[in-house]
Parts: structure tokens; C-alpha cells; sequence
């Protein structure tokens, strides 16, 4: 009985991450454009999937995001470049961690220039037509497939997460949609 109980602890326990993706904590400004996006967001981790709800505006002084569930705020986060103000609801899963959100997102949306610019150097990030890769060791640990206009995918293969963002009325001036 012990092992059994020890054996779905285990099974229902964080799973750690295979490697630690590095922080990208890129200014607003390396995005070179404003941006206002309201967008629905599919998460899925192992079995559990959630879909929740989106705002994320960034100007050239910050970046901030509202993600919401059923009325109900998960995550508030605004980034200046310098510090990132977070607050986070009790009822998110410890795996949604707001920097790592934010790093998703720039990883997303900002231009690879500013993404390679950020990485250590065991770290390198390759752009192909459709699709944005961040590579260490050969390997690919996060990606992200731009498919239709306002739709992605992101894998978070080190953390065990996929995300599909889609994305109503762009509202992006002057931006390539993450694409450089």
C-alpha cells in the first residue's frame, strides 16, 4: 500500500524540467513596434488542457499581459525592461510561472535579433519560413509554428507544455508578427 501511495505521488509531482531555458527579459523597445492583442489561449500539459483568455499590449517603455479563466484574473504581469511586476492567482497550476510566460511571449513575437543577442552561448535560436527554434546541444527545447495569420504553437519541450495562441483583431503598427 505504501509503494502505491508513494508511486502516485510521484505521478502527480511537477515534472522538472530536462534543461533550463534562458531568461530572454528583452526591452519592450527591441520588439520595434506597438503592439495590442486580445487572444485565446489553448494550454495543455500531459493530460490536463485549459483554455483561457488574453490581453497583451506592449509599447516601447513596457509590455503587460492580463491572462483570465471563466471572468477570473490568473496572471497580471507588466515589464519594463528592468522589472517584471507579477501577480499571480492561487488557483494556476505552480507550472505557470509569469516569467516563463514572458519569455514565451518574446520568444514568440520579438525579432530574432533580439532573442540571439540574449542568449548564453551554448544557446542559438534558428528562423526557417514557418517556425522559430531554440536550440542547445542540436536539440530543439522550445518552438514555436506561426500558421495562419494571427495563430501559433508553441512547444516547450524542457517543460512539457504546449500553448496555441490565436489572436483577434492584430492591432500590431508597424510589427512582423515575431517574424524578423
Amino acid at each position: 500500500m505504501l509503494l502505491a501511495l508513494l508511486l502516485a505521488a510521484c505521478a502527480s509531482a511537477p515534472r522538472r524540467p530536462a534543461v533550463a531555458l534562458p531568461p530572454l527579459r528583452l526591452a519592450p523597445a527591441a520588439l520595434g513596434c506597438e503592439l495590442a492583442l486580445q487572444q485565446r489561449l489553448h494550454f495543455q500539459m500531459g493530460r490536463a488542457e485549459r483554455d483561457l483568455d488574453a490581453l497583451l499590449e506592449v509599447d516601447a517603455d513596457e509590455a503587460r499581459l492580463l491572462v483570465q479563466a471563466l471572468g477570473q484574473v490568473g496572471v497580471r504581469l507588466r515589464w519594463d525592461g528592468v522589472e517584471l511586476h507579477q501577480e499571480r492567482a492561487d488557483w494556476l497550476p505552480p507550472q505557470v510561472r509569469p516569467e516563463r510566460v514572458l519569455d514565451d511571449l518574446q520568444f514568440a513575437y520579438w525579432p530574432v535579433e533580439a532573442i540571439r543577442a540574449a542568449l548564453p552561448l551554448d544557446w542559438a535560436v534558428r528562423e526557417g519560413a514557418c517556425e522559430r527554434r531554440l536550440l542547445r546541444g542540436g536539440a530543439a527545447w522550445l518552438v514555436v509554428r506561426y500558421e495562419e495569420a494571427g495563430q501559433l504553437h508553441l512547444e516547450n519541450v524542457a517543460e512539457g507544455y504546449r500553448l496555441r495562441i490565436e489572436s483577434v483583431g492584430t492591432g500590431a503598427a508597424g510589427c512582423s508578427g515575431g517574424r524578423s
